[in-house]
């Protein structure tokens, strides 16, 4: 029932022209832009972070704080995330890239299907990936499209799109700032 609803949506957004397609910015749009982010230098340590997701109407549905824990060994770089929800909640995502070159990662976390292809490019960081969640008692697999943007005064914005069937159903957004 719930894919027959989703398809649904799906079909009346087409029909309106709402859907977006499944391309987005190019990173090296932002190639050349500061301050540069290389993710293993600002998560090396501890970082602390703030969230919430919306619903497709834009209301906030949850909130939450990250508190990780990061260790750059090399080229591997492991991010251990445990996070706390407004309702009580807990949660934990452990990372770990590998550095692929200057700009290219190979991710993978306990939580996400198979690796993640990062990139970055000046202060931005890039990341497209499928991810389960439970719903009602049903695991559902979503496709996070995920965005980071470093900022002069050091705190770091992430903007996420989690879609189903090409439909953005939530949107995450998270500050991160670094532990002193």
């Amino acid at each position: 029932m719930y894919r027959k609803w989703l398809l649904r949506l799906a079909m009346l957004l087409l029909s309106l022209g709402l859907l977006a397609g499944c391309s987005s910015v190019d990173i090296e749009r932002y190639a050349g832009t500061t301050p540069r982010l290389d993710i293993g230098d600002y998560f090396d340590g501890r970082t602390r972070a703030w969230g919430m997701v919306q619903d497709y109407r834009g209301e906030v549905q949850r909130r939450f704080t990250v508190e990780i824990d990061g260790r750059l060994e090399g080229d591997t770089l492991t991010l251990d995330e445990r996070f706390t929800y407004d309702d009580g909640e807990t949660d934990r995502r452990v990372w770990t890239f590998e550095r692929q070159g200057e700009d290219r990662w190979i991710g993978r976390a306990n939580d996400v299907e198979g690796t993640v292809e990062a990139r970055q490019a000046g202060h931005a960081f890039t990341m497209r990936y499928r991810l389960p969640v439970e719903i009602s008692g049903r695991e559902i697999t979503f496709t996070l499209d995920d965005w980071m943007y470093l900022q002069p005064d050091g705190r770091l914005i992430n903007r996420t799109a989690m879609s189903k069937f090409g439909v953005t159903l939530a949107e995450i957004t998270i500050v991160f700032e670094r532990a002193p």
